[in-house]
């Protein structure tokens, strides 16, 4: 059975558990969400791995467990979304959020939702597809200019694209919505699209894609004349930024930023140190973070920590290999890591500068410590709603906001 039906009836069979007990807010989280950490540093990982391979530094698994000392909750504003995929601030603080059929909503934070926007082209929603990551312009405020990722459907099979457009005044519309970039090569598999866009300190765009998931796709992530299993710059206008670590190399796509990736579904920049970072699933087991650097070669599937599904072994069953970069962190058995974000308020002094992750199969949000680019703690938050948390962004006001496939806008913050 493939890890996608896998994650569709787990999600299934927690929407009708959610539909038992819509809890509208988490006031007893902290209390709850302890028992997956204790003080004395034990980790928060307790199950059987599923391999036998052992981590190639210290920390770089099963890190001790972290409690968070300040008192949170986590909020449901709104329970009623339609399979949100991406979510992100809008200047004034709201939240503009893709639903994965192809739709857009805006909500405030008090959980006012809009009717869905129009003028978004198709989208192929089979399977791992669909509206996927979002972000707005810098300058928003100025030329209204929002930046989609989306699953198209184009001849010899189906791909990850890039989309702009102008939300209207009335913001009922996207109007003049364009691609502007596509991963080729396209191939028949709705499965590993990657999905997630960044704006970097340029005004320039990261895009991450999938290898798409097939055995006979998964080599293109080694290979630089594909768009496959990659993370991507690009212009505001799609087309490679000047400068990246492969341009005027013969046979490669200038637009490679970095290579050798599974399935990215989480990038953010740090905040203090500016460096990219990402989160990718792993097969069964070895989901990883890693410290994106240019030009690197992450490994995939070249090196892993995890199997195949079926319990087999990997390509040459190897973790370590001259040339390939180690991920900072790795779990197994998975949490299937989706959208991220670094934590920069002072609202909640003991969480500045971590990573939080949206855990899909893992049902909670993961937060991680970071120091010196090493992992020092990890705490599971929310892991009592029985969510599927897909995506997770910095409000203006301090407030952590997460969606969740089963439906759910949360607000989590300090009580």
């Amino acid at each position: 059975m493939t890890k996608s039906i896998l994650l569709t009836l787990a999600g299934a069979a927690f929407v009708i558990a959610s539909c038992q007990n819509k809890s509208s807010e988490n006031s007893d989280a902290a209390e709850k969400d302890s028992l997956a950490t204790t003080a004395s540093g034990t980790p928060v990982e307790t199950q059987k791995a599923n391999s036998d391979y052992k981590p190639s530094f210290e920390g770089q698994t099963r890190i001790g467990g972290v409690k968070s000392t300040t008192a949170y909750e986590g909020k449901v504003l709104f329970s009623d979304l339609k399979n949100p995929w991406g979510v992100t601030t809008l200047p004034d603080g709201r939240l503009i959020i893709t639903e994965k059929a192809g739709t857009m909503r805006i909500a405030t934070t008090d959980g006012k939702v809009s009717a869905p926007i129009t003028g978004i082209p198709a989208v192929n929603s089979e399977g791992q597809g669909g509206l996927l990551g979002i972000r707005v312009d810098p300058e928003f405020a100025k030329n209204r200019m929002v930046y989609w990722v989306f699953a198209e459907t184009r001849p010899g099979g189906n791909l990850t694209s890039v989309a702009k457009g102008k939300l209207s005044a009335d913001e009922k519309k996207i109007e003049g919505a364009a691609v502007i970039y596509r991963a080729t090569p396209a191939f028949p598999s709705n499965l590993h699209y990657g999905g997630r866009i960044l704006f970097d300190k340029k005004g320039d765009l990261v895009i991450s894609t999938g290898e798409r998931s097939d055995t006979v796709s998964r080599p293109q992530a080694q290979h630089l004349n594909s768009s496959l299993g990659k993370v991507i710059r690009i212009t505001k206008d799609g087309k490679p930024v000047a400068g990246g670590p492969f341009e005027g190399k013969s046979g490669a796509k200038p637009e490679i930023y970095s290579y050798g990736h599974r399935n990215v579904q989480g990038l953010a920049f740090h905040p203090v140190s500016g460096d990219l970072w990402e989160v990718e699933f792993g097969p069964r087991g070895g989901d990883e973070l890693n410290r994106i650097e240019a030009g690197k070669n992450y490994g995939w599937p070249t090196i892993t920590y995890g199997i195949e599904y079926s319990g087999k072994k990997i390509g040459d069953s190897i973790q370590v290999k001259e040339g390939l970069e180690q991920p900072v962190y790795y779990w197994d058995p998975v949490v299937s890591p989706s959208g991220i974000t670094f934590y920069s308020s002072d609202s909640i002094p003991e969480w500045k500068n971590n990573l939080f992750i949206g855990g899909l199969s893992s049902m909670h949000i993961l937060r991680l410590v970071i120091e010196n680019n090493k992992v020092v703690g990890e705490e599971r938050l929310l892991a009592s709603e029985g969510q599927r948390f897909r995506d997770i962004t910095e409000g203006k006001d301090g407030a952590l906001y997460a969606v969740t496939d089963q439906g759910r806008l949360y607000r989590i913050y300090k009580k």
